[in-house]
């Protein structure tokens, strides 16, 4: 049988182990596809998504591609935090630009609706978190110019949250493919 040989990283002397480590790559990369989905879609975890690629190079026949456990710490517990503070971030933006309890528990309702009720499509995303810390304040009986500061905290807690996402996400890219290359 032929020795089929793709860059080097994949020289294998059997062709059933070089279509299993490209299963495992083609596995990968649509896992980090999705991660970088799940970055801008919340309610999909794409940080957490993403890092599963990584483990998923260790059951690729070439032991050089493999990430050792190092590395799969750093990047779990970066992608633990990054998960936990984008859930937080938009609520600490609503209270930091002078919100209330009922403009976070506002922001919080808008943006579930907003992945579940997609009015204005993938705006609606971007929107529901911002107007519902407004229409809570309003609500709450707080003046509009509170209402609107808490909705542009809470959509200023959305975007960081999702630009931190993004970041760690192409991390996780760039290691995937260093690692194969």
């Amino acid at each position: 049988m032929k020795k089929l040989e793709i860059r080097g990283k994949f020289n294998t002397n059997t062709a059933q182990s070089t279509a299993l480590d490209f299963v495992w790559i083609i596995l990968g990369s649509i896992l980090l596809l999705v991660g970088l989905l799940g970055c801008i879609v919340p309610g999909l975890p794409g940080p957490p998504i993403a890092w599963f690629s990584l483990p998923l190079l260790r059951l690729h026949s070439d032991s050089s591609v493999h990430p050792d456990s190092k590395v799969l710490l750093i990047y779990g517990v970066a992608v633990v935090v990054i998960t936990v503070l984008d859930y937080y971030l938009p609520i600490w933006g609503t209270k930091r630009f002078g919100g209330t309890r009922a403009g976070k528990v506002g922001s919080i309702i808008g943006l579930v609706l907003g992945m579940f009720v997609p009015v204005f499509g993938p705006l609606t995303i971007i929107i529901g978190p911002f107007a519902g810390a407004v229409i809570g304040e309003i609500m709450a009986g707080q003046s509009e110019q509170t209402a609107f500061r808490s909705g542009i905290g809470s959509f200023l807690g959305f975007l960081g949250g999702t630009l931190i996402k993004f970041a760690v996400t192409i991390l996780v890219i760039i290691k995937f493919v260093t690692l194969l290359i």
